[in-house]
């Protein structure tokens, strides 16, 4: 998320609108969305386009999809009614029953009780509002009236189910949460008739200082804690958009957050997470509760100042204002504004305090300014005693430390230190920005291999900067360095490469005879031919490795095409040598597969073709000794299209040649001639 990678786009056609959010199903990994109300679209993540997606035309509108983790996908109808989405695609157009009459459905929250799905929705008519409470496998429907509240009524609800009773919290407009306990029914019978009349009790009052929080939104943390997204209103001062967490055991508001820039007013919580609109973009905010107790309710815990919560803080490029709160991690709740760091790959734990055992957070300031042997010695420890679900987080904290004091002590840097985090731990480039910054700078092009490799998250920029430095790097210097070569020594005439690193390369990694074509590109397949010799790599062996770290590395192209434009044109040509002597290579292959650990794939090295040429075409086109070039590219690329339309057109016969082969009977001899047109 802080890298603004797109990682998939899709959309409907113009003049087609989707008419409720878009789920996923965790047990296929599919996307299941609504367009127009009754149009159903499922597709997994490879698809592209969502028009030639799965489509199925339900009978009534959809009002919400919801997903379980284990219940599967769960659609409720406008009307009302529900079905898991198996028994619905069986038959789209099947006859959906109205359970509501005359009422609009105003929420509607989905959970697993055991092994059955529990689904409930609160409906409003005409001032009265009325909970619903359906187990779909069991076709089980209870409806219960909610009691009014003279001069108040909801704006929004939240519900979590607990040994068989469904607490159903209500946000008013009097500032208040009120709270309705409705005990799950055991019956399996389908009952529509209105059972009793709710009553609620008074859980929170939404009072500060004297001010008033004029909530928005409301989302349940667990038993003891509860999210309110609103506006502050204090007497005298203008009205504050917060986030806050409260108490709910102890009515107390437990630590707030304020938001300048403005929310959209919804708030969404999943695996201790918060999202929000914060101004126009998206923010994610980390928590984490611990068991409730008075002293945490009323600030009361001894050394409450002590920075526990550095267990994901950069202590030396945190800004102050990003701590929403600092409490000790034993029976507190806690928040950090993760502004600059990707989720995809962090844990959102935080380890309470262990007898004896100091936090992360104290014993990295503890170690801040020891000695160099010292502070590694002590890191290790610390990495080989941290329990699993704190592992990565720590391990952030740890290269940070070591990150940090590189910075400080510009002879002090610990690569073999490095190396092993890496190889041996899951990582990603946000859980320590710094990390690739100083390999750059020390120009430690091994370890930045294994980042490329490795992490998922690597902004294009600095993909960019590495692609750089790897070209630019001479052959004589990648002599020296422990470069792994597992994914081109395979395929890579190592004997033609060290000829060509002697009299060829030079310092800034292209030399004056390059324009001499040593790729030998003259050699082109003739016309109707996929095959094709693209002569000697023009790269040697370590260069190539490092190359294709960069070829399997994430990127949007959108982001990368205008840092390519900058690279230097005899970088550029050099690069596209590389990139057709491995498509040359691929071409070779009946699978078009290279051999080797982490050899780059026939997509990629076409997709980095492609983007190099779009970003540099009108260098190339001008430089000389890129003529020859790509006139020797474009003849190749014609022959594999030429041949592939050729094999396109015998397509029907060997399909038909294919299905005889399935037909005839295995102990039969027969001699038969197939006619291909």
């Amino acid at each position: 998320i802080s890298d603004q990678k797109p990682l998939g786009c899709w959309s409907v056609k113009h003049g087609q609108i989707l008419t409720c959010p878009v789920v996923c199903n965790f047990e296929t990994h599919e996307y299941i969305a609504v367009h127009d109300d009754r149009v159903l679209r499922i597709w997994k993540n490879e698809d592209i386009n969502l028009d030639k997606a799965f489509k199925a035309t339900l009978s009534a509108d959809v009002y919400r999809i919801h997903s379980l983790p284990q219940g599967g996908p769960v659609v409720l109808f406008q009307g009302g009614a529900v079905r898991t989405l198996d028994v619905l695609l069986e038959a789209p157009q099947q006859d959906i029953e109205n359970v509501v009459s005359g009422e609009a459905i105003r929420w509607s929250g989905a959970f697993m009780e055991g092994q059955q799905p529990v689904l409930i929705f609160t409906t409003e008519k005409d001032g009265d509002f009325f909970v619903y409470v359906q187990k779909p496998k069991l076709s089980s429907l209870h409806r219960y009236k909610l009691e009014q509240q003279e001069s108040a009524k909801p704006l929004c609800f939240t519900a979590h189910i607990t040994n068989q009773t469904v607490t159903l919290l209500c946000l008013y407009s009097n500032d208040s949460v009120y709270q309705v306990l409705i005990p799950l029914q055991e019956d399996t019978e389908e009952e529509e008739e209105e059972k009793e009349i709710l009553s609620k009790s008074l859980l929170l009052n939404l009072s500060v200082s004297g001010g008033v929080l004029k909530g928005t939104s409301l989302v349940v943390l667990d038993k003891d804690h509860v999210a309110v997204l609103g506006s502050l209103a204090a007497p005298g001062n203008k009205p504050r958009e917060c986030l806050t967490i409260w108490n709910t055991k102890f009515q107390t508001l437990q630590t707030s957050k304020e938001l300048p820039l403005g929310t959209s007013g919804q708030l969404w919580c999943y695996e201790e997470k918060f999202f929000l609109i914060h101004g126009k973009v998206l923010t994610v905010i980390l928590y984490k509760c611990e068991t409730s107790s008075l002293a945490a309710a009323v600030g009361k815990l001894k050394d409450s100042h002590t920075p526990d919560m550095s267990l994901f803080l950069n202590w030396n490029t945190l800004e102050d204002e990003e701590l929403v709160v600092s409490f000790q991690s034993q029976e507190s709740v806690a928040l950090k504004e993760e502004s600059r760091m990707n989720l995809r790959s962090r844990r959102s734990s935080v380890d309470g305090e262990k007898p004896v055992t100091l936090p992360v957070g104290q014993l990295l300031i503890n170690f801040k300014n020891a000695p160099s042997y010292v502070l590694e010695s002590e890191l290790k420890k610390l990495v080989g005693r941290t329990p699993n679900p704190d592992l990565q987080a720590t391990i952030g904290c740890v290269v940070t430390a070591l990150t940090d004091r590189c910075k400080k002590n510009p002879k002090y840097y610990p690569q073999s230190f490095l190396q092993q985090i890496i190889e041996t731990h899951e990582f990603s480039y946000s859980l320590c920005p710094d990390l690739m910054a100083v390999a750059l700078e020390k120009k430690d092009l091994p370890l930045l291999q294994m980042c490329l490799e490795r992490f998922p998250d690597i902004p294009e920029e600095v993909t960019y900067t590495c692609l750089k430095a790897f070209l630019s790097v001479s052959e004589a210097h990648l002599q020296t360095l422990d470069v792994n070569v597992d994914s081109v020594i395979c395929y890579i005439d190592v004997e033609m490469d060290e000829e060509e690193v002697k009299t060829e390369i030079v310092e800034n990694g292209f030399g004056a005879e390059m324009d001499q074509d040593t790729c030998d590109t003259n050699e082109i397949p003739k016309e109707g031919h996929c095959r094709g010799d693209g002569g000697s790599c023009p790269v040697g062996l370590q260069k190539a490795a490092l190359l294709n770290a960069v070829l399997h590395s994430a990127y949007t192209e959108t982001f990368l095409l205008p840092h390519l434009k900058n690279l230097p044109a005899q970088q550029a040509v050099l690069f596209l040598r590389y990139l057709y002597y491995l498509y040359v290579k691929c071409s070779e292959k009946v699978n078009t597969t290279l051999p080797g650990i982490r050899s780059p794939t026939i997509n990629q090295i076409m997709d980095w073709m492609c983007l190099l040429l779009d970003a540099q075409f009108t260098v190339m086109v001008m430089l000389p000794e890129a003529k020859e070039l790509l006139s020797n590219l474009h003849k190749f690329v014609r022959a594999q299209v030429r041949f592939y339309s050729e094999l396109n057109k015998i397509e029907g016969s060997l399909r038909e040649l294919q299905r005889q082969n399935l037909l005839r009977e295995s102990q039969t001899y027969s001699i038969e001639v197939l006619e291909i047109i």
